[in-house]
């Protein structure tokens, strides 16, 4: 009988074997706080402490370095997940009211971190650097928290994450404005500003050179790529955009975050978003085990003082600052405070300006666990603090006096009415976003070709003229938009008629030739003589008299492609007349918004009419409009009916918008976000005595309106989707969506 050699056992890397760990302990830990009906982020935070070196009693991953990268890569995914669900247009739309609650929490725990530091008697260094540690909140944690108690359709939640982006944004230059006073400790405004236009410079010129070439090109290769291929291609340009980031001097994850709202922007971002989501869930659920691991029960011992004061500093600190922020920029006040209790948590960003604190060593070694046992403990926290935020903004509402809360609910309708736009500031801010994106893009063409055209051709002889004069004919499209083009020429028409005016356009005008002639002169500065750049000039000049319509005719193919990629939709920066502008507002005082439905081919409401489904006695919900294919029927009559796949978008609650999607069976519910809708909310006092002591049905202001009135004010009681059998009074402050032109001729 042969001998059996039984050969030694296979060494696995500890790559795998630490993986395997990982996800063991994971999925028990989730496993057991699902059965408790407790949120999963918290299992993944006891399973990363358990696999931990911080623990004895239990096996031990060998590479934390390993870890760590798994970790970054979960926070790209999130990130790059987040931008596909939330685009750069959604983030517009939430634009002033996340700003200034981004930028009202930022200064407030600036402010309190740097004292509570100097209190606990550290050095200024450390306490600066505690202010912005304690400022910055975790999108990656309260992502999480949002997708497991299903509140990221609801009204607040898009002005946490429009917050949250602006957050890491200002992050970003907080963060070289911690390193300029580290090393030179003093404050250098020059580098800050600096920092500030290259941002907004890379993001402005990222997003449109993606929609520019990044729509078509899927849209090209739809029918050769199966759902592998596209899951291949997402990733590689998500990943392409990190890595360009990152070389330029921004954080991975914002990077991530462009890529996905490029994406967002095609035809296929909700295929992309299902591809993506197990690889996002798969490394997500790593990125949480590693914060696990962070947690060190000695850290909290030796540190208890310190942890225990900046874990109530972060949590009150947080939620009273952002939900003052969110009031200030006119959000109700329960909106105000869902808002403030989900900003309550340090996370990723954090552990960034630590080590940055550490590695320039001007912070002490102890400001880094410390940061990791807060940002660990509010990490248990922030579900607990989402989930019970409405019940607690529903008692102080209650508890506050009924003055107080009246106050609040007329500011915020005050901040959301929709006031008539003055042309002569419409015309400037069109001016100014016109000419910003067009001098973008040109320097952008500049710097492409400095990178990689120059490098090539200064080999040949004459070969650095040759590239001046071809970046010089690429740009001549650019230069004439900037310096010639008209910008919203039924306004410049309307206002030229005004004396007053006629001075600044022509001093406009003006700026806009010397401005294209500096960046003219930038390039000849950089690549040629003066002399041959006086003669690229005059050439130039007389290219533009010739070839005046050949020019035209390319920078509208350019403009066209834009507009056409980007959804369809036409952006105002490069409209040159007057259309009616599309208006949206959120009826806040009501917590009343408009939330979108795709009508499923199973349910039981369609081919009936509006009429017989009754939907306003039903549910309380108002149908805004009705889009199905290329048509979009506005305030549609009651004889309208209900087809599969149309697009109903309705006014209501974020309850009573739940309720109406369990009827039709649908669970997604999504704010809508086109602004194709010529519809607009008006304010209006009741004081025309045809309308007074007659219910809404009979008064006839729907068909005077083109409209329907979503909600009324009396005696400081707001009703929302009022039945039409309501009796209007005297005094009355109705709320109306409608012709917006119809409006104001009842109101003048």
């Amino acid at each position: 009988m042969p001998n059996i050699i039984l050969s030694s056992t296979i060494h696995l890397p500890d790559l795998i074997t630490d993986l395997a760990l990982i996800l063991i302990t994971a999925s028990i830990a989730v496993l057991i706080f699902k059965r408790l009906k407790q949120p999963l982020v918290l299992g993944y935070l006891v399973a990363g402490f358990l696999a931990g070196k911080n623990f004895d009693f239990f096996p031990t991953v060998v590479k934390t370095t390993d870890v760590s990268v798994w970790a970054e890569i979960g926070v790209i995914f999130l990130l790059f997940s987040l931008g596909l669900e939330f685009s750069f247009k959604k983030l517009a739309k939430v634009g002033n009211t996340a700003s200034i609650t981004a930028i009202t929490q930022i200064i407030a725990m600036l402010f309190i971190g740097y004292n509570v530091g100097q209190l606990m008697q550290w050095s200024a260094m450390n306490s600066i650097f505690l202010g912005v540690i304690l400022s910055i909140s975790s999108t990656t944690i309260i992502l999480k928290a949002f997708d497991e108690l299903g509140v990221k359709s609801q009204k607040f939640a898009g002005n946490v994450i429009g917050s949250l982006i602006v957050q890491d944004l200002m992050a970003i230059l907080l963060m070289v404005l911690l390193s300029t006073i580290a090393v030179s400790s003093q404050f250098s405004g020059g580098e800050l500003l600096f920092a500030i236009l290259k941002l907004f410079f890379f993001l402005t010129l990222w997003f449109i050179v993606g929609i520019f070439f990044i729509p078509p090109f899927l849209q090209k290769a739809k029918n050769i790529m199966t759902d592998e291929m596209l899951l291949i291609v997402s990733i590689a340009m998500c990943l392409f955009m990190v890595v360009f980031a990152a070389n330029v001097g921004f954080s991975p994850g914002l990077g991530a975050f462009v890529m996905g709202s490029i994406l967002a922007e095609t035809t296929q971002s909700e295929h992309i978003e299902k591809l993506i989501k197990p690889v996002k869930d798969l490394f997500g659920a790593i990125f949480f085990v590693s914060v696990g691991m962070l947690i060190n029960l000695d850290t909290l011992v030796h540190h208890f003082v310190p942890v225990i004061i900046l874990t109530f500093v972060t949590i009150f600190g947080q939620s009273i600052s952002s939900t003052i922020g969110s009031l200030i920029s006119g959000q109700p006040l329960k909106q105000s405070i869902q808002t403030g209790m989900s900003l309550s948590q340090i996370g990723e960003f954090s552990f960034i300006i630590a080590t940055l604190g550490s590695s320039l060593k001007v912070t002490e070694d102890f400001l880094y666990p410390i940061v990791v046992a807060v940002s660990a403990i509010t990490t248990f926290t922030t579900p607990y603090m989402i989930k019970y935020a409405t019940p607690f903004a529903l008692l102080v509402e209650r508890k506050l006096p009924r003055s107080w809360t009246y106050k609040i609910a007329q500011y915020s309708a005050n901040m959301q009415t929709l006031k008539p736009t003055n042309l002569w500031r419409s015309y400037i801010n069109s001016y100014i976003r016109y000419i910003v994106i067009n001098v973008v893009i040109s320097i952008g063409i500049i710097l492409l070709s400095r990178t990689l055209l120059l490098p090539f051709l200064e080999r040949f002889e004459y070969g650095t003229y040759l590239t001046a004069i071809v970046t010089i004919i690429i740009l001549l499209p650019f230069f004439w938009a900037i310096s010639l083009r008209k910008i919203k020429a039924d306004s410049i028409s309307e206002l030229i008629k005004e004396r007053k005016y006629r001075g600044a356009l022509i001093i406009m005008s003006i700026v806009r030739v010397l401005i294209s002639l500096s960046i003219l002169g930038f390039i000849l500065n950089n690549f040629i003589s003066p002399i041959f750049g006086i003669i690229m000039i005059i050439i130039s000049i007389f290219i533009y008299i010739i070839f005046p319509k050949q020019i035209n005719e390319i920078y509208h193919y350019f403009e066209n492609r834009l507009l056409s990629n980007f959804n369809n939709e036409e952006d105002e920066v490069f409209t040159t007349t007057d259309k009616h502008h599309v208006l949206r507002q959120n009826i806040n005082a009501w917590d009343g918004h408009i939330a979108s439905f795709i009508i499923p081919e199973n349910t039981t409401i369609l081919g009936k009419t509006l009429e017989e489904l009754r939907l306003r006695e039903q549910f309380g919900i108002n149908i805004a409009y009705i889009k199905r294919g290329d048509n979009t029927i506005y305030i549609p009559k009651k004889t309208e009916r209900i087809y599969p796949n149309d697009e109903i978008s309705i006014i209501g609650t974020d309850k009573q918008a739940k309720k109406f999607s369990e009827y039709i069976n649908i669970n997604n519910i999504q704010q809508t976000d086109n602004k194709n809708i010529e519809i607009v909310l008006w304010k209006m006092d009741l004081i025309d005595d045809k309308y007074i002591n007659k219910s809404i049905k009979y008064s006839n202001l729907r068909e005077a309106t083109n409209g329907i009135i979503v909600g009324i004010e009396r005696d400081g009681n707001r009703i929302l989707n009022p039945e039409s059998n309501f009796i209007l009074q005297a005094n009355d402050v109705l709320w109306i969506v409608g012709d917006k032109r119809k409006i104001i001729s009842i109101i003048e």
